[in-house]
């Protein structure tokens, strides 16, 4: 997409080509979806590209390549045989739909043996909410859904099925609460759905939650899916972190360990290989539900989300090999996932950055709120673009229908060194930028100048001393907060039509500055003038 004078992705125009909906497919992009085109045009390299831009947005774990590289070049992942090369059934070949069903069996902790018959293999988790959705609801139907929470399970509902999320939204801060969650969803279904003419089908939630990383209860899911069953919803929970827990001590609870769940027709569980096994590209989504008829609705859409035999036959060899995943992988995984994520909040505490500390998934929700120089989306969005220019994909709040601007998740789970140089981009060239133009900043800025005015035999200044003065703003680390922002623009007034500073530096942009330092300068500057 050809990107404008700013470096923001412009909207294609209309094509003559294309239906009403093409139309609305190619023209729309959200947040998460614009950073990471950006990053693959430009993605950063330690020798082929080391300007490129570093990728600390989107969740893929990073740290296990060279423990997948071993498993997955052995010869029983070789194999090659006449079935793989033909057609399969659509909701994946018996031996893998098999294999998944033990697999769940045995880390979901069920206490008893889960059926093949309910397994449910396609490309990706996203495929499946896209299906599901369509199957499950009708064309302008809505689902409930926690906010905030994975941006892109808009599209995956929307652009297909044409089914709406209405969001309930958490507070950041103390990260879910189910109580004040199911009260909330009891008071919207009680009023606000049928205010607003929505037919609600269903409620989706994310254990462990992205992006919060929380971790539900067993009491947490029994009470949810007793919301659910009381208001005839489908319960689709998305499980695709339940092995990426680091904590040893926290333990993680998944809804087929119930011995009985409130309503098996409408509880829907899915799972992938993307986030736990690290494996984004190989594009396997799982999805376990007792309901037959949901299966086969699932088996005729199957056939535009197939995955190839020979990927379904690795998977397979894979998810049986026990040992390897016991004893090897998720041990050494886990201790990886566990070292980044120190170090990624070792750092954000050093840089007095609040975050929400949780042993799981592989990102961390940090509150960056202090830096906006006002608590709005538009300057939300401005900062995200400025970590995009300084060559650092993080993930905004917005793009997970955050209700309140400020928020950033972060990746963990790379290399300590793509940490270090993504840390640095990030503070050096955007937040320390956005942290000197606050208005906390200011205010704390001001007193060194007008605790000097108020000096009965201070001189004006002349030009040679103002020369000094005009870094006060860059250099006031110590000083103490005043009663305002007006001192320091009285200071700044002052200073500036008591000399010829402002003749003699007009803000100019140089080749490679950010637009925005620019912008906030000359308002300053303006402010100033009046």
């Amino acid at each position: 997409r050809p990107l404008g004078d700013r470096g923001i992705a412009e909207t294609p125009s209309p094509s003559v080509y294309l239906s009403n909906r093409g139309n609305s497919i190619r023209q729309h992009q959200g947040i998460l979806q614009e950073g990471y085109v950006q990053y693959g045009m430009d993605k950063y390299h330690d020798t082929d590209n080391p300007d490129g831009i570093i990728n600390m947005g989107t969740s893929e774990n990073k740290l296990c390549y060279d423990l997948l590289h071993k498993r997955m070049t052995k010869p029983d992942m070789l194999h090659i045989d006449p079935s793989l090369l033909q057609y399969s059934d659509w909701r994946g070949h018996t031996f893998l739909r098999e294999e998944v069903a033990k697999f769940l069996t045995h880390y979901c902790c069920s206490p008893n043996p889960l059926k093949s018959d309910n397994v449910v293999v396609m490309n990706g988790c996203g495929s499946l909410f896209s299906c599901i959705a369509a199957v499950i609801c009708d064309p302008k139907d809505a689902i409930l859904i926690p906010t905030p929470f994975y941006g892109v399970i808009t599209e995956d509902l929307h652009l297909y099925s044409d089914v709406k999320l209405f969001h309930i939204p958490l507070d950041c801060e103390v990260g879910i609460q189910s109580l004040i969650y199911l009260q909330s969803l009891y008071i919207f279904l009680q009023t606000g759905h049928l205010f607003q003419g929505l037919i609600i089908r269903a409620v989706i939630l994310m254990n462990p939650h992205n992006p919060l990383a929380e971790i539900y209860t067993p009491e947490e899911m029994i009470a949810f899916l007793e919301f659910a069953k009381r208001n005839e919803l489908h319960a689709i929970v998305d499980e695709v972190y339940m092995l990426t827990v680091f904590d040893e001590s926290v333990t993680f609870h998944s809804v087929l360990s119930v011995d009985s769940l409130p309503d098996p027709q409408r509880t829907h569980i899915m799972w992938g290989m993307s986030k736990d096994f690290a494996m984004a590209g190989i594009r396997i989504g799982t999805l376990y539900t007792e309901n037959r008829d949901l299966v086969e609705a699932l088996a005729q859409l199957g056939s535009f989300h197939g995955i190839s035999g020979t990927t379904q036959h690795q998977v397979a060899q894979l998810l049986q090999d026990r040992e390897w995943i016991s004893k090897e992988f998720l041990p050494e995984n886990r201790c990886r996932l566990k070292a980044a994520h120190s170090y990624l909040t070792g750092e954000l505490h050093d840089m007095g950055v609040p975050y929400l500390d949780r042993p799981a998934a592989l990102y961390v929700w940090a509150d960056l709120r202090k830096y906006l120089k006002e608590s709005s989306f538009e300057e939300e969005l401005s900062m995200w673009r400025c970590f995009l220019r300084h060559k650092v994909v993080l993930s905004c709040g917005q793009a997970f229908s955050c209700s309140t601007p400020g928020w950033f998740r972060i990746i963990f789970a790379d290399q300590q060194h793509h940490l270090q140089l993504g840390k640095s981009e990030c503070y050096v060239r955007t937040l320390h930028t956005f942290e000197l133009f606050s208005p906390t900043h200011l205010f704390s800025c001001s007193l060194k100048s007008s605790d000097q005015l108020k000096e009965k035999d201070r001189p004006v200044p002349d030009t040679d001393s103002l020369a000094t003065e005009e870094f006060v703003l860059l250099d006031c680390q110590a000083s103490k907060p005043t009663d305002g922002l007006d001192s320091l623009i009285g200071t700044l007034r002052h200073q500036i039509h008591s000399s010829d500073w402002l003749e003699k530096n007009t803000p100019e942009l140089s080749a490679g500055e950010d637009p925005e330092i620019l912008d906030v300068f000359k308002a300053l500057l303006q402010r100033a003038r009046k």
